[in-house]
């Protein structure tokens, strides 16, 4: 029996993306202005690199976005995600499900703002990023601490801060995988996970992306019994960052003989432009230069089953408060 006395709010948090040509420059700013992803020299000269790198880098991103219709679609799908994640949530009590995106509207004030006008103050923070690192949900996490401060201790918040082995995550994975595979009609392809990448430097600080990762890679594994190989994409600035990286991996194995080649984008869940773009063009062109064929499984974006895990996690969570009994 769920406490009917108070609505719980769930924030889902995510990266954000510009949706329009005109946002791209002022997206890429807002994001190379978090130092705690990125340290551009002294603090003090942190938002002036920052936008000349937003300068420089926007012509490009601009294309990108071009040849995926224009802007991201991970605002509007995390409001679909949000939307059916709400309806699940109903079966169990009184909730309301609403996003804060890191570096584009809207922005954890906001929509803490919009809660505090309803006098919710019971808040759960689910990060969208199945594996947790500083720079991605880290940063969403402080952000939203800092932006609930100004409400002067008015709410309550949990956080849900990674899920790589949830079991519905797992079975969502192995259900694109196994009909990825079929793509190929029983031919011999190599299965490539393609992550996120991060500089060296956070997982010897003790970041433990890695190791989350490892652990979602593991749990899908130990049931589909296929063994993958795994990469990173994404990479930008003069670091050092996880490798292989994915063009790396692709030109491995075509030295090896490869021809075919099932990617995973193993710490997305929904589409934005590192499957749309980085994926489904650049890499898929990469690997017909190699000789080879690439398909990507299918982003999760609003799999029932993948809602049904987010479910899972926010009424666990919310149990453990005892906000539910």
């Amino acid at each position: 029996m769920a406490d009917q006395s108070q609505t719980i709010a769930v924030i889902l948090l995510n990266l954000g993306g510009p949706e329009r040509q005109q946002d791209v420059e002022p997206f890429l700013f807002n994001l190379f202005s978090d130092r705690q992803i990125i340290r551009l020299g002294p603090a003090f000269l942190q938002k002036p690199i920052a936008w000349m790198i937003a300068k420089r880098r926007a012509p490009k991103s601009r294309k990108a976005y071009a040849l995926i219709g224009g802007g991201s679609p991970l605002k509007s799908l995390t409001l679909q995600q949000g939307a059916a994640l709400e309806k699940e949530l109903g079966h169990v009590g009184r909730f309301k499900v609403a996003m804060a995106m890191r570096y584009w509207p809207p922005f954890a004030h906001e929509t803490l703002q919009i809660f505090a006008d309803q006098n919710i103050s019971r808040i759960i923070a689910l990060t969208l990023y199945p594996h947790y690192s500083k720079a991605t949900t880290g940063s969403s996490l402080d952000d939203l601490h800092h932006a609930a401060a100004s409400f002067k201790g008015f709410f309550d918040i949990t956080e849900i801060v990674a899920w790589p082995d949830q079991s519905d995550y797992i079975q969502c994975l192995v259900d694109a995988i196994v009909a990825g595979m079929k793509q190929y009609g029983g031919d011999n392809a190599q299965l490539v996970y393609s992550a996120h990448s991060l500089p060296v430097q956070f997982i010897e600080e003790g970041d433990p992306y890695l190791d989350d990762m490892n652990k979602t890679i593991e749990a899908v594994e130990k049931i589909t019994g296929i063994k993958g190989h795994l990469c990173f994409q994404s990479r930008s600035g003069p670091v050092e960052w996880l490798s292989p990286s994915t063009p790396d991996m692709l030109e491995q194995l075509a030295g090896q003989g490869c021809s075919k080649v099932l990617m995973v984008p193993i710490s997305f869940v929904s589409d934005h432009v590192e499957t749309l773009y980085e994926i489904d063009i650049q890499y898929r062109e990469l690997a017909e230069t190699l000789g080879m064929t690439l398909k990507r499984t299918e982003s999760l974006n609003i799999t029932p089953r993948f809602i049904a895990g987010l479910k899972n996690l926010v009424e666990t969570a919310a149990r453990q408060k005892n906000w539910l009994f």
